[in-house]
């Protein structure tokens, strides 16, 4: 049997936290990854304690949905939260970052961005990417379900 890639790995991990995401628009994942270590997670969805999309709908503005938080910042607030230093990660999301995700993406140190699907690709954002070094590449999952030898286990 082969392994999955780390990449494929780190990626799945983000499909998998944007299974909790609450927002109806677009469901989003992003891990944060140093030295092969996840070190944290994201998923978009509201603020702790508050209303969330799959409740009450979306609160949109200009397009863009105000109630949720990114899962890329969900994730660098989880760091800074519990002190857990960002500063030469990777971060693997299931959907290219926008604009402002960017921004703090390159802000945190991150040093590569590994994404499964193109969202919007901003030419600005990928500018800021390129003028900062930070690597980005997008990851195609090979292998899903999860479990490819689930139908092949015996009871």
């Amino acid at each position: 049997m082969e392994r999955i890639s780390w990449d494929q790995y780190f990626m799945a991990q983000s499909h998998l936290l944007k299974m909790r995401s609450t927002c109806e628009r677009l469901a989003v994942g992003a891990t944060i990854v140093r030295d092969k270590r996840m070190i944290a997670g994201g998923y978009n969805g509201s603020v702790s304690g508050g209303v969330h999309c799959i409740d009450e709908g979306c609160y949109v503005i200009d397009g863009h949905c105000v109630r949720t938080i990114h899962a890329e910042m969900n994730a660098l607030l989880q760091c800074a939260k519990f002190g857990v230093a960002t500063e030469g990660a990777e971060i693997y999301v299931t959907h290219f970052p926008c604009l402002h995700c960017c921004k703090a993406i390159i802000q945190a140190g991150i040093t590569s961005v590994y994404y499964h699907a193109d969202y919007r690709n901003h030419p600005y954002a990928i500018e800021l990417f390129r003028d900062a070094g930070v690597k980005m590449a997008k990851v195609e999952l090979e292998e899903w379900p999860l479990d490819p030898l689930a139908n092949k286990k015996e009871v």
